[in-house]
C-alpha cells in the first residue's frame, strides 16, 4: 500500500486492514475506504470497459456521478451488478469483479469494435443482420446481446 499518505483521511482507519478481492486477486485496504479508493491505492487504474466500443475506463469522479466504475459485487452470498465502486464501502471478504469484457479486463476481445467504428456510424441499421434467418437466430443476435449491456442479473431480490 505504498501509494497512501501517512496522515489524513478522517474516515479511514489505518489501524484496521480489510481484505477484499478484485477480479479474483486478493488485495488489502483500510476500514473506511470505498472500493474505488482501495483499488486506486493498490495501483488498479483500469476498472471497466465502455459499453459500445469496449475502450478502457478508469475512475474519474469520487461520488455517485462516477460513470465508469460499475462493478459486480458479491458480499454475504448475494451478487449485485452495476454497483458504483465510488460508493461501495469496503468490507472484509468483499468480492468485486469488473464487467462488460471477455475474456479479461486487460485483454478484452470486444475492443476490436473500436477498430470497426467507422463501419458502424450513428444510426446504423442493425436489421442488416436479419438475413439469413438462421444466422440471425444462432449467430448475430447472441453475439450482439452478449456484447451489449452491463452486468449479469442479481442472484437475490
Amino acid at each position: 500500500m505504498s501509494r497512501r499518505l501517512g496522515t489524513g483521511g478522517a474516515r479511514i482507519d489505518r489501524a484496521r486492514r480489510v481484505g477484499f478481492s478484485w477480479n479474483g486477486r486478493p488485495l488489502q485496504g483500510y476500514a473506511g475506504d470505498t472500493l474505488a479508493s482501495a483499488l486506486l491505492a493498490n495501483g488498479e487504474t483500469l476498472v471497466g470497459r465502455s459499453f459500445k466500443y469496449h475502450r478502457p475506463r478508469g475512475i474519474v469522479a469520487s461520488g455517485v456521478e462516477e460513470p465508469n466504475a460499475l462493478v459486480g459485487i458479491r458480499a454475504g452470498g448475494a451478487f449485485e451488478p452495476n454497483a458504483r465502486a465510488t460508493i461501495v464501502p469496503l468490507v472484509e471478504g468483499l468480492a468485486a469483479r469488473s464487467q462488460n469484457h471477455w475474456p479479461s479486463l486487460e485483454r478484452d476481445f470486444g475492443a476490436v469494435a473500436a477498430r470497426a467504428a467507422g463501419l458502424l456510424p450513428a444510426g446504423f441499421y442493425y436489421k442488416t443482420f436479419l438475413q439469413p434467418r438462421a444466422a440471425w437466430k444462432h449467430v448475430f443476435e447472441p453475439l450482439i446481446r452478449r456484447s451489449a449491456g452491463l452486468g449479469a442479473a442479481p442472484t437475490r431480490p
